[in-house]
């Protein structure tokens, strides 16, 4: 078993990086409701209105440069320290500057991009966590490319406990005090997280380095790096640490690593300035409709903060398929087996839809349950139900869209999502004013189904796959009325005596909503739809 293990990494890897996401996930989800209960609604607006900024510092700084990061160390494990200190000059440097930037200019970014003053306040802990995330990002870089998931993995539940065991402390603190809390805990919450995630990965660089970064074998790869590192190798191995030994490496090193993270910060740039002025102006629009400030951030904190983290909760699975796709289908493009990438996009069509379908139950008929017992809020439970509505076409864009960029169609995954973050943006801008939240709903709705529409064709052109509606809508469709018809009369012909009705409202919820999934499973596998077809 040890040795399956050791031959097969990338499976390992991938699921460790499955699993540890899933528990970050489920950390983060009690988070939220704490933080939901301790600041309120307008305070999770406001928290949630500067994340673009460090949303565009980190595309800018930390995400291309860490998958440039991993691919050549992959390719050349000999000289993955050498490519890591190069990615991390480059990374702390923009990263210095942009956060030099946030902190200069805090009012006037709050005042005119975010367009509410409250901002400024909080945009200095952002500004700080900025270089802390660029030396976590490469360095998670470094350990992806020597195929040493298990730092990175954890590097993520540390940085959620310790940032959730900062903020309860001092929110203790502060209501012991008798002060009240406020969003500032929220953002020093996510500094502490980020230099928490931070520290855990240089202490585990310095003191516990992978052996293969050592005693690696230069590896197969088409990069541009490969030539000029190997050029390079006996130079700098002969030569000792010195400053002018280190600008060698950077003129070798640099070009290449560049010329990939570039293409890569530009596109991920673009998708995170659009993404941001979504969320910017959604509050701003609210205004428009006829609300005030506090009510139109409340809305806002109402809609990102407690009904989104129940409707994304179920995607940590697809996810995890997401993940799982991505190798597969470049391992079967490799080999020339189109039929196998076929079967690969047809069965993550089928179980796409399985949980897509089965959320349209859960969220329609448990949303307000759910969004008054978990976060005292009407509304909450009111934007589950229409958001349920999504989940099919969000799970099957997640899972079409990750064997696009296995297949290396990066380009037109990059167009097609800025394509519908564009058809959100119109109903924010066009709708909101005239139909309120209602309209940017509808319109995620609108982007979501257009993009998994413009996913699904792409995949045609490649490779054919099979479509059958009756299997993949309406069989589903089927076995989750009759699902529901049987936990329905189960309530009603135990009225007295149902055992859910004896719980607590939300675990009362959690129950009924686990029934229902086993009925729905069962009626599945009645209908003739097994995980082998």
């Amino acid at each position: 078993m040890t040795d399956f293990f050791r031959k097969h990494t990338l499976i390992t890897g991938t699921l460790l990086l499955t699993a540890s996401g899933f528990a970050v996930r489920v950390l983060g989800f009690f988070y939220r409701i704490f933080l939901s209960r301790a600041i309120g609604a307008e305070g999770l607006g406001l928290y949630n209105m500067v994340h673009p900024i460090y949303g565009i510092c980190f595309g800018i700084c930390a995400g291309s440069i860490q998958t440039a990061v991993s691919r050549f160390v992959a390719a050349n494990v000999r000289r993955g320290k050498q490519i890591l200190f190069t990615g991390l000059s480059i990374s702390l440097s923009i990263s210095f500057a942009l956060a030099w930037a946030i902190l200069a200019f805090a009012e006037p970014i709050a005042h005119y991009i975010l367009m509410e003053d409250q901002c400024a306040a909080l945009l200095p802990f952002m500004a700080v966590s900025v270089p802390f995330s660029a030396i976590h990002a490469c360095l998670s870089g470094y350990y992806y490319g020597v195929q040493k998931t298990r730092v990175p993995a954890f590097s993520q539940i540390v940085e959620q406990m310790i940032r959730m065991a900062a903020v309860f402390l001092i929110a203790d603190i502060l209501l012991e005090s008798g002060r009240a809390v406020t969003v500032e805990l929220a953002v020093a919450g996510h500094l502490i997280g980020e230099i928490a995630s931070c520290l855990y990965t240089m202490v585990c660089f310095l003191f516990f380095r992978p052996r293969d970064a050592a005693a690696g074998t230069p590896q197969a790869a088409g990069t541009a790096v490969g030539t000029s590192q190997a050029a390079g190798t006996a130079a700098d191995a002969a030569s000792g640490p010195t400053f002018s030994s280190f600008l060698s490496v950077f003129a070798q090193t640099a070009p290449p690593l560049m010329a990939l993270a570039l293409p890569l910060m530009g596109s991920r740039l673009i998708l995170n300035i659009l993404a941001s002025a979504e969320s910017i102006w959604i509050p701003s629009r609210l205004c428009a409709y006829g609300l005030s400030s506090s009510e139109a951030f409340s809305v806002y904190g109402v809609l990102t903060g407690m009904a989104m983290p129940f409707i994304l909760f179920p995607s940590a699975i697809t996810n995890s398929m997401a993940v799982l796709l991505l190798p597969a289908v470049a391992e079967a493009q490799s080999s020339g087996r189109s039929d196998r990438i076929g079967q690969t996009v047809t069965m993550s069509l089928r179980y796409s839809l399985y949980m897509g379908i089965l959320c349209i139950g859960v969220f329609t008929m448990f949303g307000k349950v759910l969004g008054t017992s978990v976060f005292h809020s009407a509304s909450a439970g009111t934007f589950m139900e229409i958001l349920a509505w999504l989940c099919p076409f969000l799970y099957l864009s997640a899972t079409t869209g990750s064997i696009l960029n296995g297949l290396g169609r990066t380009r037109t995954t990059f167009l097609q999502n800025a394509a519908a973050l564009s058809v959100r943006i119109a109903f924010v801008l066009f709708g909101i004013p005239r139909f309120g939240i209602l309209a940017y709903l509808w319109g995620m709705l609108a982007s979501d189904i257009l993009l998994a529409l413009m996913h699904l064709r792409s995949l045609s052109r490649i490779a054919p796959f099979k479509w059958n509606v009756w299997d993949m809508a309406v069989k589903p469709a089927l076995s989750l009325a009759v699902s529901a018809g049987i936990l329905l009369f189960f309530d009603n012909a135990f009225a007295q005596t149902n055992v859910f009705s004896c719980l607590p409202p939300f675990i009362g919820a959690a129950a009924r909503i686990a029934f229902l999934s086993l009925c729905y499973g069962g009626m599945l596998a009645l209908g003739g739809i097994t995980l082998s077809r």
